[in-house]
């Protein structure tokens, strides 16, 4: 099942994303007293004879049952390639060693070779942002999907097709074809403080709808190879299957999704990250606008100032981004940034911590103006740069395996390069493959040939073959040099 990912290092080493152009020089179970469930008060002990204020511990009850419906199921089916390990030798001189090698099926005898494409199965939760079936969920959650249901909690089930997935942040747009479903209310991280009640609600172990609580622990914070995301830090228990479900403030809004842990274990041990809502939902809105996703760039690496570093520059306090390099051309280089500058504010707001600068530039769109306050020589500086676009900005388009229809292949035409090289005038090359196709054998990369006799040439007639036959069908398949007629069960 899927699950949020993890580090088993004894220290976090704290980094920047360079694919911005920066760079720098992805069980203990907290339990809450049982005065939770009736949010009785609960008196501290005095101290010295003075009489401690009533304090009421958060009832989240009310959260639960009115948002807990919004929060879906997300299970994955996927094809993923494992290398095929046997004990023995593949022996050439096996009569059967030809014709198991040109499918890619692994010998009885040991002597398969190469990969082996492989159906797994995975969990993890989501939420529905808008009554016609938006879904925010983890980009990890489903990736290499060729198949993605979601699960409501009133049972009923749909196959959701992946709008795009924006691998840095970890955010993936899911779409349901529903109308008037249960929604989240979407909050402002920026309102919430270290020390604030959070809840967690999702399927953990694939548990569903489960509730834990904790507080939030930290903000903005950095993780290693995930600079374009300042974390939330909670304490609420996190576990595989988790990944992707809402972080709800005391006022019942989402405020992050709950994305990664840091473990030894695996399992949770006191430390869970949530990306902030208002950085998921940039993601979707371009998403959903645009297909794809972009991003502003500088082009210039950086690094924390410590205490040192501040002596050294003449700054009073340890504070900003301290420029420790700008890309040759790059929008950091033309505005006139150099290497010992220190970013103090970037459009008015100030840097307080080198991890928050990343963020903020990419949340800039390409073209826009970049007003920077730069320490520079015992004084500060304006500077102004043209912000670029980030190298890693990706067409986040839909996955084509989410139309699968009876059959569940998703395909396109040969192009006349694979024309020619196979020799093959017409057929479909498969992309991605779920339901009953993968559960028959068929694999990315065949080449549907003909179906129940008749020859193929494009998608629209493969499905309007489908639609008229029966609970049985056999496709003409080529896979290599072999030609195979594989039955499928449509029943």
């Amino acid at each position: 099942m899927k699950t949020p990912r993890t580090w088993k290092t004894s220290a976090i080493a704290l980094a920047l994303a360079g694919v911005l152009g920066f760079s720098v020089a992805k069980m203990n179970t907290h339990l809450l007293p049982e005065a939770v469930a009736g949010a009785q008060p609960v008196a501290a002990q005095a101290v010295a004879g003075v009489a401690a204020p009533q304090m009421a511990l958060p009832n989240f009850s009310d959260i639960v049952g009115r948002y807990g419906p919004a929060v879906v199921n997300i299970s994955v089916t996927a094809q993923v390639k494992t290398a095929n390990r046997t004990q023995q030798a593949p022996d050439p001189d096996d009569p059967f060693y030809d014709f198991f090698k040109r499918f890619g099926i692994p010998n009885p005898q040991g002597g398969g070779e190469g990969d082996q494409a492989q159906r797994m199965h995975a969990l993890g939760s989501g939420f529905i942002i808008s009554p016609d079936g938006l879904i925010l969920t983890n980009a990890h959650v489903v990736a290499d999907a060729s198949e993605v249901t979601v699960k409501l909690t009133d049972k009923r089930e749909f196959t959701a097709k992946v709008l795009g997935a924006d691998k840095a942040t970890d955010i993936a747009v899911l779409r349901i074809k529903a109308d008037n479903l249960p929604t989240v209310k979407l909050g402002d991280p920026a309102g919430s403080h270290v020390g604030d009640w959070v809840l967690a609600i999702g399927s953990p172990f694939g548990f569903e709808n489960s509730a834990t609580a904790g507080i939030i622990s930290a903000k903005s914070r950095s993780l290693p190879d995930e600079g374009y995301t300042p974390f939330i830090q909670t304490d609420a228990p996190i576990n595989p299957g988790n990944s992707g479900g809402p972080l709800f403030n005391l006022n019942g809004e989402v405020i992050g999704i709950n994305s990664q842990i840091y473990s030894r274990s695996g399992g949770f041990q006191g430390l869970s990250f949530s990306i902030p809502i208002d950085i998921a939902r940039n993601v979707e809105q371009q998403i959903v606008a645009h297909g794809k996703v972009t991003r502003g760039r500088l082009g210039i690496s950086i690094q924390d100032v410590n205490q040192a570093l501040a002596q050294s520059f003449g700054l009073k306090t340890p504070t900003g981004a301290l420029v420790s390099g700008v890309e040759p051309d790059s929008p950091g280089a033309k505005a006139g940034l150099k290497a010992g500058d220190i970013v103090l504010k970037l459009n008015g707001k100030t840097v307080e911590n080198s991890s928050e600068l990343p963020p903020a530039v990419a949340n800039l769109a390409p073209g826009a103006d970049a007003a920077m306050q730069v320490w520079r020589n015992g004084k500060t500086v304006d500077i102004t740069a043209k912000v670029g676009e980030a190298k890693d900005a990706k067409v986040a388009s839909a996955n084509p395996a989410q139309d699968h229809g009876r059959l569940g292949l998703a395909v396109r035409p040969l192009s006349p390069d694979e024309k020619q090289e196979s020799g093959i005038a017409t057929g479909l090359v498969v992309e991605q493959v779920a339901g009953p196709a993968a559960q028959a054998g068929i694999e990315p990369g065949d080449v549907v040939l003909a179906i129940n006799g008749t020859n193929v040439t494009n998608a629209d007639q493969l499905k309007s073959l489908v639609a008229k036959a029966g609970d049985h069908v056999a496709l003409l398949v080529q896979r290599g040099d072999a030609r195979i007629f594989v039955p499928i069960n449509l029943g």
